[in-house]
C-alpha cells in the first residue's frame, strides 16, 4: 500500500467549471489554493459567461480581490498566481504550459474560455481532454465551483484511488455549504440505484454528521460536484456523455465504470462542502427539473436491460409520471415546474427516438 506521502507526488489535474459565477468559483479556488496536497494543475473552464467572470477570476489572482469565507482565512501570500489562457480551440493544441513549470502548484491556474455554454459534460470535456494530452495526470477531478474543500480532502481521495488498482472513482463526504445556519448536515456521502425505478439510494441526505457514515463504502455513484477519476478509466470507458448536457451524466460514468470493472469509492475523511445546484438557481428550480427527468429517460434507455427497461414503463406510465405531475402542478402549486417536467419528458422521449434512428 501506497502510504500518503507518497501519493504526494501523483500528478492530478483539477477541473471546475465556471459559468456566470465567479464570485463561487473564487471562493472555491482560495480554498483549493490552501490544500495540503502538493502537486496538481488547476484548470479553470469559463463556459461562455455574460457577466464578468474572466475579469473576475483574473482580478483574483493578481491579488486585487480578498475572498471572504466561513471556512478559511484569506491567504495573499501566493498572490499573484500565474494564469495562462486558451480559447476552446487553442486548448486542443500544444502551447504555453512550460510557462508554469517553476510555479508551485498554488501559484499557477491555466484558464479555458469557451465562446458559448457547452453544458457541464461537454464544459468538462474540454478541459479534460486538455489535461490528458498535455498535463499527463493520473487523476482528474471533477470539481463544482460551487464547492468549498477541507485541506487534506485530495489527500485522503488519492489515498484510497492508490490503494486498489480497481478502485476507479472517488469522491467525497460532502455537506451542505449552509443548511439553515449549520455546516455539518450532510448532503451526500454516496449512493445506489435502483435503475427500474430511475432512482437512487442517497446516503445520509439532510442528517447531521454524527459519525455514522465514517466508514468507507463502494457504492453504486460518486456526485459530480467532486469525483476523483483515474485516467485510465477515462481512456477505456470515455469522457462524460454529452447527450446530457447536464445532471445524469456522473452516473452515466459511474455506470460505464462499474462495467468495466472498476469500482466506485466512498471516502468519508476526505470532506467538502457544496451550495448545492446553484449554478441553475437552487434544487427544485425548473431547469433543473427539465434536465433531471429528460435524462433519467436517456439513462435508462442507454443502460438498463430488457426487463428493467420493461419494469420502468410500467412503473412510469401507472405511478410515476402521474405521482410527479402531481407534486409540481398541486403540492408545489407552480406551473413552470410542471410544464418543465412535461417538456422534459417528451424531449427525453424525442431524444431517445432520434438516438435509435
Amino acid at each position: 500500500m501506497k502510504n500518503i506521502i507518497s501519493c504526494k507526488w501523483i500528478k492530478i489535474s483539477i477541473v471546475i467549471l465556471n459559468w456566470n459565477g465567479w464570485k463561487d468559483t473564487i471562493e472555491c479556488l482560495e480554498s483549493l489554493y490552501q490544500i495540503t496536497y502538493t502537486n496538481y494543475d488547476v484548470v479553470v473552464v469559463d463556459n461562455g459567461s455574460i457577466d464578468e467572470s474572466i475579469k473576475k477570476i483574473k482580478g483574483y489572482c493578481e491579488g486585487k480581490i480578498k475572498v471572504e469565507s466561513k471556512f478559511f482565512k484569506y491567504d495573499d501570500n501566493n498572490k499573484p498566481i500565474k494564469i495562462i489562457e486558451y480559447n476552446r480551440e487553442e486548448s486542443a493544441n500544444r502551447g504555453k504550459e512550460s510557462e508554469l513549470d517553476n510555479f508551485d502548484s498554488n501559484k499557477k491556474l491555466i484558464l479555458i474560455k469557451n465562446e458559448k455554454n457547452y453544458g457541464f459534460a461537454e464544459g468538462n470535456n474540454i478541459a479534460i481532454k486538455y489535461a490528458m494530452n498535455f498535463l499527463k495526470p493520473e487523476y482528474i477531478l471533477l470539481l463544482n465551483n460551487d464547492t468549498i474543500v477541507d485541506k487534506n480532502f485530495l489527500n485522503k481521495m488519492v489515498e484510497i484511488g492508490e490503494r486498489d488498482k480497481s478502485h476507479g472513482i472517488v469522491g467525497p463526504k460532502i455537506y451542505y455549504y449552509d443548511y439553515k445556519g449549520k455546516t455539518n448536515i450532510i448532503n451526500f456521502t454516496g449512493a445506489d440505484l435502483i435503475i427500474w425505478k430511475g432512482k437512487e439510494i442517497r446516503y445520509g441526505f439532510k442528517e447531521e454528521d454524527k459519525g455514522q457514515f465514517n466508514n468507507e463504502m463502494e457504492v453504486d455513484k460518486i456526485e459530480g460536484s467532486c469525483m476523483l477519476i483515474k485516467t485510465k478509466l477515462l481512456d477505456e470507458i470515455g469522457l462524460l456523455d454529452t447527450n446530457y448536457f447536464a445532471y445524469w451524466e456522473e452516473t452515466d460514468l459511474c455506470f460505464r465504470a462499474s462495467k468495466k470493472g472498476y469500482k466506485i469509492i466512498y471516502s468519508p475523511s476526505a470532506r467538502i462542502w457544496h451550495k448545492i445546484a446553484v449554478s441553475c438557481g437552487g434544487d427544485y428550480n425548473p431547469t433543473k427539473i427539465y434536465y433531471m427527468t429528460r435524462n433519467m429517460l436517456l439513462f435508462i434507455k442507454k443502460n438498463s436491460s430488457t426487463l428493467d427497461k420493461i419494469r420502468f414503463s410500467l412503473y412510469l406510465i401507472l405511478y410515476y409520471f402521474w405521482f410527479k405531475a402531481i407534486v409540481y402542478l398541486l403540492y408545489h402549486r407552480d406551473v413552470k415546474k410542471f410544464t418543465s417536467y412535461i417538456k422534459g419528458f417528451i424531449d427525453g422521449i424525442q431524444l431517445n427516438l432520434t438516438l435509435l434512428g
